[in-house]
């Protein structure tokens, strides 16, 4: 459904300026405590905890960081603190190699590592007994998110979920990061996501894991890469099992798979995201009762900064929260 209480400010006029805006915002300290998992394969991941005092029947908000961010990233940060104010204990993820230490294994993330949720689920909910988890996923975050609720069974422990900004038709994403001003955001993931497989191959070497540095300097060169799409087929494809980056876009896009989610789940997009092009957003009258699109005319990715109201993201996601309780 349109939602018409968003309102961006004069000086934030277009998508490209809420996306930045959000991006270099800059967050104050909030103290959390760091707790790793070790995973079945032998890698590990780090999650940060931020405890409230509230009532321990309050669940408990796992939440999922986007392409090239970590448990740092703002909107984490933001969201965190509104919640431990409003007696909500929640957990950031960090994804494989994302906490600012290298994993130890060649593979890292990609938009349907859904296997890592699942033991980051099982790990929270070791940790805090009882109270059920209520997932938050921003950008590829909240694809990986859909694509975890979609594969699991309804409940054990998961009551439901909200996903901002999900590129939810990886490819129609991926094409539109290679066109107009979205070219720089192309760019930049590009950048980032070549120069990370490159510290690790250099760490590996250093290491003496010649197995995992042999797979990273198998893929080729990748300076010669020019779009996200390429970095795609020739490094997240091969990683991590899948033939090539249209079959990757095609397995892991979580649109196709909202009509196998059965919690309860709110979507929230913008019609002026420079990243998700309008044609990859879901057809809300297609969507099943329990999933709820609000869809903003403006905000940008994970933007979304009001005039008429500081913290407008958190207070829709904290809303959406409140009535899953």
């Amino acid at each position: 459904m349109n939602t018409t209480d968003f309102q961006s400010p004069w000086w934030l006029p277009d998508g490209h300026s809420q996306t930045l805006w959000r991006r270099f915002t800059p967050s104050n300290n909030l103290h959390r405590r760091r707790q790793r998992v070790e995973l079945q394969d032998g890698d590990f991941l780090d999650i940060d905890w931020v405890d409230a005092a509230g009532d321990a029947s309050l669940p408990v908000i796992l939440l999922l960081h986007g392409l090239c961010g970590c448990s740092a990233s703002p909107y984490i940060l933001s969201l965190q603190r509104l919640l431990q104010a409003q007696g909500y204990t929640s957990v950031a993820m960090n994804f494989r190699g994302c906490s600012g230490e290298i994993n130890r294994l060649a593979r890292a993330y990609h938009s349907g590592c859904s296997e890592d949720v699942e033991e980051v689920f099982q790990a929270v909910r070791l940790a805090v007994g009882q109270p059920g988890v209520v997932g938050v996923g921003f950008s590829l975050g909240g694809n990986v998110l859909l694509h975890w609720l979609a594969h699991r069974a309804v409940g054990q422990g998961v009551i439901g979920a909200v996903a901002v900004s999900t590129p939810f038709a990886l490819a129609y994403c991926s094409e539109a990061l290679n066109t107009g001003m979205s070219k720089l955001y192309g760019h930049y993931f590009r950048r980032r996501l070549v120069r990370d497989v490159m510290a690790k191959l250099a760490y590996f070497r250093l290491q003496g894991w010649q197995d995992q540095a042999e797979r990273l300097a198998s893929l080729g060169d990748l300076r010669r890469l020019r779009t996200l799409w390429e970095f795609d087929d020739q490094v997240t494809a091969p990683l991590h099992g899948f033939d090539g980056a249209r079959d990757y876009y095609d397995r892991c896009s979580s649109g196709t798979l909202l009509r196998d989610i059965a919690l309860p789940t709110v979507l929230i997009q913008s019609r002026d995201d420079p990243i998700i092009p309008a044609r990859s957003l879901p057809d809300p009258a297609r969507l099943p009762g329990h999933i709820r699109l609000l869809l903003t005319p403006a905000g940008g990715h994970v933007g979304f900064t009001s005039a008429r109201e500081p913290h407008w993201l958190e207070q829709r996601i904290l809303q959406a929260i409140q009535t899953l309780d």
